[in-house]
């Protein structure tokens, strides 16, 4: 029966790593800052009614503009003398012409009294501004720092890594709920997808036995020189089955397996683990005229030898196999980059669409959505690719090549 394709869903997400630093981090209008300013705004509003109505008070009190409390009616012989009202010291002002002089003097005293109480006000409500944004920084930052908990764990979780848990202390409020149901969302996702590697790989291991069976007699039957040409021809098709049936379970073990975190890790070099798998496949290369070439420098990571070397060795292979009928090349290389070991294999090949990129890293998916009946392969090398690399903490890009073929990048943590 025809396998029906699947529909077309929505286009697949950018295979570059989609957590490139933002330009300027400090300007996104984060929740913590919008606290901060919604404090400090605030504490501005309420610092600057408070002035006003001070101010307002401080001038009534002084009566400023009012007639004097006083006036002198009678100097005869008075003597005034005063530094802030030199032109008291003229002793030949009439007695009207004095006690203005003594009004205006009063009237400016007063206003140089309110400009500072006005000055020295701002510059305390300025001092007092800072010190509330800072305080409200460091509040928004502690009322908000489960959210970064939740933040930090989901991130964990993003990276496969689903034993992972908030477990956050504190009051039984609002973040404390969404904390305990995004800990029991993980619990629930865990038991899933703990169930589903247990059954793909007990599934694995008992389709093994009778698929040995079965290769075991199609063998002893072919080895009978007495066997009619039909049953020859018919066994030799049969064992063929037999044997990408078997690869087939051989991918679903390892992808079972990949997808559980490394324990035990040793150093390995993935220039060491790239020779590998380019002598496994130069018998192929050279059948189809394919050159491989490429430079490669230690980059030593801690992890699992057998499972990079799938990496390098499904990666190489695919590039071979998908490649151009006359003068194709594959290249590998590996480095160490930003902290970072590398293993880049580019190849050429036909044209692979933008948005066809991601379909490749799912199981049984090959490009233009062919999937299981070929003769390069059982769809799961990509797929497998990708879950070692996450296993050890990295990740695998791919990307056009212009002109057509891949840019297979794996990046892992040295």
């Amino acid at each position: 029966m025809a396998t029906t394709p699947a529909p077309p869903g929505a286009p697949p997400k950018p295979t570059w790593d989609p957590r490139s630093a933002t330009p300027l981090p400090w300007l996104r209008p984060t929740i913590r800052i919008r606290l901060t300013l919604l404090y400090g705004g605030m504490f501005l509003i309420a610092g600057i009614l408070l002035l006003s109505i001070i101010y307002l008070l401080a001038a009534q009190a002084v009566r400023t503009g009012n007639e004097p409390l006083y006036k002198i009616v009678d100097f005869t012989d008075l003597k005034v003398s005063s530094s802030t009202c030199p032109v008291v010291d003229n002793g030949n002002l009439s007695l009207s012409d004095f006690n203005a002089a003594i009004s205006d003097c009063m009237d400016h005293q007063r206003k140089v009294a309110l400009d500072n109480l006005l000055s020295r006000s701002l510059l305390a409500l300025l001092g007092l501004a800072v010190i509330a944004f800072a305080f409200g920084y460091a509040m928004a930052g502690r009322v908000l720092s489960p959210l970064g908990r939740i933040t930090r764990t989901a991130r964990a979780v993003a990276g496969s890594d689903l034993s992972r848990r908030i477990e956050l202390d504190g009051p039984d409020d609002e973040l404390k709920e969404l904390a305990d149901t995004f800990d029991d969302m993980l619990e629930r996702l865990q038991r899933a997808f703990t169930a589903q590697q247990r059954f793909v790989g007990n599934a694995s291991h008992e389709l093994r036995t009778p698929l040995a069976i079965n290769r075991t007699l199609l063998e002893v039957h072919l080895s009978d020189p007495n066997a009619p040409v039909e049953l020859q021809q018919l066994g030799k098709t049969l064992l063929a089955t037999n044997e990408r049936s078997e690869q087939l379970v051989e991918g679903l073990l390892l992808l079972a397996r990949s997808d559980n975190q490394i324990v035990e890790r040793k150093p390995v070099d993935l220039a060491e683990v790239a020779g590998q798998a380019i002598d496994q496949v130069h018998a192929e290369a050279e059948s189809k005229g394919v050159e491989i070439r490429g430079t490669r420098e230690a980059a030593v990571v801690q992890g699992n030898g057998v499972l990079l070397e799938r990496i390098a060795l499904n990666l190489v292979q695919n590039a071979v196999r998908y490649n151009v009928a006359e003068q194709g090349w594959v290249e590998v290389a590996t480095a160490v980059e930003n902290g970072q070991a590398v293993l880049v294999v580019t190849n050429t090949g036909p044209v692979v669409p933008a948005y066809e990129v991601d379909n490749l890293f799912e199981p049984f998916r090959r490009l233009r959505t062919e999937r299981t009946g070929s003769d390069k392969g059982v769809g799961l090398g990509l797929s497998i690719a990708r879950s070692v690399a996450r296993a050890h903490g990295g990740h695998i890009y791919a990307q056009p090549r212009e002109g057509g073929g891949l840019v297979m990048r794996v990046a892992l943590p040295v």
